[in-house]
């Protein structure tokens, strides 16, 4: 037994005088970097990236032409756009991109400002600790001139927008345009954005004023000109009636959101059923039409006259809405279902089935809308929901060449709506 211990310590001496003088540490599959050389490649990454998107800040910035791997192509000057298209793989690069699309989530706008801030902050944050200091100490006082220059923006440069007026939104819309593709009719949008926003004041539980960016639909048309955009008094859905003998308009609109199908019902995977008789073949296609009929005759009896599914309505069951004189729409996608769920007070139902196993739609669950009507713009039809009971809604409806301005076009007006937003709630400007 000793003779055995002695060989293992010897073994386990043996294997670690060889890992130590193959790599002077135990290997663990990898390589441990650090120190300076660290620091210098991290610096050079984040300069990287800050270099790309450099030459789109300002008014005088450049667009890119970003193409993916499968040949869809991007036009903008929107940093975190940008960022986001690029496949990033460096660690401290990746956390510019994060920090990038965190201000686009919260602010809205300045996207690019931020990378090109940080990126300079650390370029200087390095040659600082070359000259022998800590970086905790660099860090520290980062910190503090923080801190500093907040006191002071708060003490001497802040002003309220209340005594400024109506000039002080228009000038911070136009100054986020300013380097948009919009900018050359930074006057006429301003005004829009400003509208749109004001139009969706609302006050919360706690009594204060918010103004949903969420509450504002953006729809995109091609044609026309960029100055042929408008302002719509109510929510827009782009997508038109399932059946052309429904009602164009329905006024006093009892609104059913529905995420469910309303096609013919048909049996679940896996169920089987033995027929003795031929007959009860055409019984149980008789029974799965009705099944769906009496779906359909439960949500019209509880007062419902417009209808949106984010599935699919079938022809035979579409009769039963042309008969009842409402409005369905189909295939409507689910972030404009819930959306037109919160401002017209409607509840989603994704099933009828109740807790006694039957299948029932409480009237509870219908939202109310003054009217509910079809309207044409360009080749396309619209649904306009307009004056919806909850929360009040607008839509900017944007015209302009091809998809890649309207894109762009979005991207600036969200922007723009973002600071408008935080200059209202805030009610303070620089």
């Amino acid at each position: 037994r000793r003779e055995c211990v002695r060989w293992g310590q010897r073994a386990r001496g043996t294997m670690a005088t060889k890992t130590m003088e193959r790599g002077g540490h135990l290997d663990v599959m990898g390589t441990r970097e650090y120190g300076q050389d660290v620091r210098t490649q991290n610096i050079t990454a984040v300069c990287a990236v800050a270099n790309i998107i450099k030459s789109s800040l300002g008014p005088v910035g450049l667009d890119k032409m970003l193409v993916d791997s499968i040949g869809d192509v991007t036009i903008t000057n929107d940093g975190a756009t940008i960022l986001k298209q690029l496949e990033v793989e460096h660690p401290a690069a990746k956390i510019l991109v994060e920090l990038s699309e965190m201000q686009d989530q919260e602010v809205g706008d300045g996207t690019t400002s931020v990378v090109i801030l940080a990126a300079e902050l650390l370029k200087h944050a390095n040659n600082l600790v070359r000259q022998n200091l800590h970086p905790t100490t660099i860090i520290s006082g980062y910190r503090l001139a923080s801190k500093e220059a907040c006191k002071y923006l708060k003490e001497h440069l802040a002003r309220k927008t209340d005594t400024l007026g109506r000039d002080v939104l228009i000038n911070a819309a136009k100054t986020s345009m300013s380097s948009k593709i919009i900018g050359v009719d930074a006057d006429f949008f301003s005004s829009m954005v400003i509208d749109a926003m004001l139009a969706v004041k609302t006050v919360n539980v706690l009594g204060d004023i918010k103004y949903p960016v969420k509450a504002i639909n953006i729809l995109k048309a091609h044609g026309k000109s960029a100055k042929e955009s408008e302002l719509l008094h109510g929510y827009a859905v782009n997508c038109g009636r399932a059946a052309q003998g429904m009602p164009k308009v329905v006024n006093d609109a009892k609104i059913a959101c529905l995420d469910m199908n309303l096609q013919k019902s048909r049996m679940q995977m896996g169920i089987q059923v033995i027929v003795n008789d031929p007959k009860e073949l055409e019984r149980i296609r008789e029974e799965e039409a009705l099944i769906t009929k009496h779906r359909i005759e439960k949500i019209l009896a509880s007062g419902a006259n417009v209808i949106f599914t984010t599935k699919g309505i079938d022809d035979m069951s579409l009769k039963y809405f042309v008969e009842a004189g409402a409005i369905a729409c189909r295939r409507v996608p689910k972030e404009d279902l819930r959306r037109i769920a919160k401002a017209s007070g409607a509840t989603v139902v994704s099933t009828l089935a109740d807790m006694e196993g039957d299948e029932t739609f409480d009237p509870a669950n219908l939202g109310q809308a003054a009217s509910v009507c079809e309207e044409r713009v360009c080749d396309d039809d619209i649904i306009m929901i307009k004056e919806a009971k909850s929360t009040a809604s607008v839509t900017l409806l944007l015209r302009g060449a091809n998809d890649y301005m309207l894109d762009e076009m979005e991207r600036s007006v969200h922007d723009a709506l973002c600071v408008i937003k935080r200059t209202l709630e805030h009610g303070k400007i620089v």
